[in-house]
């Protein structure tokens, strides 16, 4: 009887230990998911330029940030490039900075391949005045900034944080500058 006692209140003993690894694992899956998408949501947008070097979109405090997000494979994105410069001209000498992204594919295999020197002859026959970042199939930045269309644009605030939804598609019989200068015009 005595045995059977100590048995059971063993076998409850590690119930209660079993019980509390359980809690502990849930616990520290639950905390690794959180911090996991805090890092996505929160975390900075490093984009490598065509000229070199590494631009943190997200990072630019004080700043409205305009991203001009297409592809140089695009019909549209020809349409984009002007009204990007316009902006760029519009808020020049403003805290504001332009990028265009450009989501074409570094994979070889793709059939949006498009390699720096072919991204660079669309900059110059679309007489792109604005730094152009780089991101391989959008990778960083259409999740991120739930890009639902290219091309698009996004606006970051001072803090680096999207303000509002994208501006998607173009219409070359409609000015998209207007509604996104009435955006910007709000933050500054």
């Amino acid at each position: 009887m005595a045995l059977r006692m100590h048995l059971t209140a063993m076998g409850r003993g590690v119930f209660r230990v079993l019980n509390n690894m359980r809690s502990i694992t849930k616990f520290i899956s639950i905390l690794s998911l959180v911090v996991f998408a805090s890092s996505i949501s929160f975390g900075q947008t490093s984009l490598s330029s065509l000229s070199g070097g590494q631009i943190d979109v997200q990072g630019q405090r004080g700043k409205v940030v305009i991203l001009a997000m297409g592809a140089s494979w695009l019909p549209l994105s020809k349409n984009q490039a002007e009204y990007t410069n316009v902006l760029a001209k519009r808020y020049s000498g403003k805290d504001v900075v332009v990028y265009f992204v450009a989501t074409d594919s570094t994979n070889a295999k793709s059939k949006n391949y498009a390699t720096n020197a072919d991204i660079e002859k669309f900059v110059a026959a679309s007489k792109l005045a604005v730094p152009v970042l780089r991101d391989s199939d959008g990778a960083l930045t259409v999740k991120k900034f739930n890009v639902d269309q290219l091309p698009s644009f996004i606006i970051l605030d001072k803090q680096g944080n999207v303000s509002g939804s994208s501006f998607g598609g173009i219409d070359p019989k409609f000015d998209i500058t207007v509604p996104i200068s009435k955006a910007v015009d709000r933050l500054l």
